[in-house]
């Protein structure tokens, strides 16, 4: 039994994309009921080593909770515009490596922007750091608080898209029925 009922629920990589530090998070639940940790984590590369090495170091620990944690979606946060480009390019050829990691075994990747994380996880798109660690502490009912704040951005995320494909599931299925009763009216 899954602690569930019934229904299987979906695990969900998270990925908080980042050279220096990466955040790995997966959760797993299902719609309704409060989501679950399974685990969560951080690769860490050093700023002084070769860009191939650092993104192959990320590669081939994201494959590894990939092998070990299963999950049935990937949940990557989309890059956004910053002052330093530097620091975009970085974060945007990590999260790369985590959507090649997913197509690679046909898993689904899904992009959300920070706000869509910290709106779906604090109900405000503007929560700081501090109220998105502190919600997904309390979501996920830890003893102790994620850290770094990679580690509980990575969770945030996959808890977002856990929520948020729910509800988009359960829209169109609704939708679907909607449609199905009206045409069975005519």
């Amino acid at each position: 039994m899954t602690g569930y009922g019934q229904v299987r629920p979906a695990r969900v990589l998270g990925v908080d994309p980042g050279l220096t530090r990466c955040g790995l998070g997966v959760v797993e639940g299902v719609p309704g009921r409060p989501p679950k940790l399974v685990a969560v984590g951080v690769v860490r590369t050093g700023a002084g080593e070769d860009i191939a090495a650092r993104l192959l170091a990320i590669e081939m620990e994201i494959e590894r909770w990939l092998d070990k944690h299963q999950p049935d979606t990937v949940a990557v946060e989309r890059v956004f515009s910053q002052h330093n480009v530097r620091t975009v390019m970085g974060t945007a050829q990590a999260g790369a490596v985590a959507i090649v990691c997913a197509a690679r075994r046909g898993l689904p990747v899904a992009l959300h922007t920070p706000s869509e994380v910290k709106a779906a996880v604090t109900g405000n798109g503007r929560a700081d750091k501090d109220q998105v660690t502190t919600m997904v502490s309390r979501l996920l009912r830890l003893d102790e608080r994620p850290s770094p704040a990679d580690a509980a951005d990575a969770l945030a995320l996959a808890i977002c898209h856990l929520w948020r494909d729910s509800a988009i599931l359960r829209r169109a299925a609704l939708s679907r029925a909607g449609l199905e009763n009206q045409q069975a009216r005519r």
